[in-house]
This record gives C-alpha cells, structure tokens and sequence, in this order.
C-alpha cells in the first residue's frame, strides 16, 4: 500500500446539493488504496471556494507530494489555471484531470495559457482519447489515459427482455447538457406511444430546472423531475426504466453514461466531443448528431420496437464498462502517484 501524499483540488459540492464529481469520488478510492488525501473545496461561493484551494495550496506545500487538479473547460477552468500558476511558483508537482468535453475550444481562445498550463504539469492525464487526440494535434503530447471508473459491484445489471418508452435523463440542468432536447424527444413520442414517459434526475446549475418544468407543464408532458438524487436513490429508479438518454452539447466521459452502461439500459446519445470515443453506434449504442431530435425519438422507437437491437446494445454496453471497474482501474492511479 502507498503512503503517497495528495492535494486534490476540485469542486467538491455534493453536499451543497450539486452533482457529485470526480473529486468526491476519487478521492476516497485512493484513500481506500493507502494514500493521505485533502481536498479543497466545498466552498459554495466561486470567489471564497478559488481562495480556499489557494489556502489549501499554501497550507499543504511541503506536505503534498502531488497536487491533483480537476480541470473543465467553462468558468471552473480558471480555477485549475490559476492553481496550476501557484504549484509553479511553489515548485509543486501538479497533475491536471482533464474533464471539459469544450477544452478543444479554450486551445482556440487561450492556446498559450492553456498549453503553458498543461506543459509545466508533472503528468497530464485524460478519460478518454477524445482530448488526448485534440491536444496531439496542438502538439502537446504528454498525456496519459486513465479512464473514469465505477465500482462495478454498486451497479447490478438488469436483463430486460422487453423495452418500453420509459425514458431516463441524469445529469445537472445546464445549458451544455442541453435538458430541453429529451423533453422535444418526449413530445414526438408521445405521438406515438402514448404511455411514454420521461425522468429527468438532477439539480439546476443555470436555470434550466425552471425553463424545462415551464415547457413540460405547457406541452402535457409525462415527465417527473426528481432534483438531486443521491447514487443508491438514482440506480433503484434505473431499475424502472428501459432507455438511457444523452444530450449534451460537449462531453469528456461522463460517469452517468457509464452507470447506465453498467446497469444495461440502452443508451441513445448525441455524438459529441469524447463520446464517439466511449461508444459505437449501432454496437453499444445508438448515436445522434448533436440536437437532432427526430433522430433521437426515431432512435427510442428502433430500440423499443426491436428487442434484440435493444438486447445486444445493453449487453455490449455492459461488457465494455466491465473494463471501467475500479479494480482495473486503480492500478494506473497507484502506479502514477507512485513513481
């Protein structure tokens, strides 16, 4: 077992009733695998949280062997800079968590600070190949592919024999995810399935909580919003439904795809960013081009209409997370945090 010391940096806001994100659940596999962890931060306000993960950064300097940063592409991506800037100055060995499914934008908007960021790390490390692919073609090549994982144990996979309308939607109300497109999908099938229904599971990050519920009560939408689940809560209400959506504008490799690959719900998603590196359609999924929303209800259709299609895609989706399991996974974090 490692003794290594970490400072993690990220946003941790799972208990301010956000979606739990890699920082909340790394965190405690590595401690699980012998590590010493801090972490900041679970500051609710942007401005208090940026200077509390500089506080823990200076508190922790002659602690931290290395300092772990999540890093994404929208506002929180000045976080992981501005952290990446101090662990420079105080010659911290610091390893950026690329997790933005629009970082490939920000080499368009700050190439130099963004490259810069990325070339004095210790390590970069990425999910998928969707980044690491966009950042070769920039030139920077120093990356390594950790895939996010699951502790497959958690997630029991159900062999559905049939399929019906029963769609599930698990992310945060954000304009990026794009959470009116399942509610359009929605509203076309329930012209031709009149018991299809929808649920969307997740807390509002901009908004769009509001704007989904308005146009669902104004469209006679069967759609529940359940806000923020808790893991057991959401995999206990997967049990229920028979088809997975997601419609994101931009993405890495998101864990709620993952969950729902382990659990066997076919999957109908948008084709962006990281997620043709994760899934092949036809084979392990049905894909989309982004807002496309005939295709994605034609798509729904296919799959409730042709239980074998629906059968293979569950079962080659399963098979294929199996590989995402933290017991295969933790050795590469071990052996990175090692050396």
């Amino acid at each position: 077992m490692s003794a290594g010391r970490i400072l993690y940096i990220g946003n941790q806001l799972s208990n301010a009733g956000k979606t739990s994100t890699t920082i909340d659940t790394l965190s405690v596999l590595l401690q699980k695998e012998g590590f010493k962890v801090n972490t900041a931060s679970s500051v609710s306000n942007k401005l208090l949280r940026l200077l509390d993960m500089i506080r823990a950064t200076l508190r922790y300097t002659n602690w931290s062997d290395y300092v772990l940063i999540d890093t994404y592409s929208t506002q929180n991506f000045w976080y992981a800079i501005l952290i990446g800037k101090l662990c420079e100055k105080l010659q911290l060995k610091y390893i950026p968590i690329l997790h933005g499914g629009a970082l490939p934008n920000r080499l368009k908007t700050q190439p130099k600070l963004l490259l810069n960021f990325l070339e004095k790390a210790h390590q970069v490390v990425s999910p998928s190949d969707y980044l690491k692919h966009a950042f070769a073609k920039a030139g920077f090549h120093n990356i390594q592919i950790i895939p996010n994982s699951i502790e497959l144990e958690r997630y029991p996979y159900i062999k559905r024999k049939t399929f019906e309308p029963k769609l599930l939607w698990v992310r945060s109300f954000a304009e990026i995810y794009h959470p009116q497109m399942p509610l359009e999908v929605l509203k076309t099938l329930q012209t031709i399935f009149p018991n299809a229904q929808l649920t969307m599971v997740g807390p509002d990050k901009d908004g769009s909580l509001g704007l989904c519920q308005k146009i669902a009560e104004a469209e006679n939408l069967n759609v529940t919003f359940t806000g923020l689940l808790t893991k057991e809560q959401w995999i206990e209400l997967a049990a229920t439904h028979d088809i997975f959506l997601n419609t994101s504008k931009f993405d890495n490799m998101p864990v709620s795809v993952l969950e729902a690959m382990a659990l066997g719900l076919p999957i109908v998603s948008t084709d962006v960013g990281g997620i043709p590196f994760l899934l092949t359609n036809s084979l392990n999924a049905l894909l989309v081009s982004n807002g496309d929303v005939q295709t994605m209800c034609a798509s729904v259709t296919e799959l409730v209409e042709n239980n074998g299609l629906a059968q293979d895609i569950s079962y080659n989706a399963r098979k294929l997370v199996e590989h995402m399991d933290w017991q295969h996974i933790k050795s590469l974090w071990n052996n990175l945090l090692s050396d």
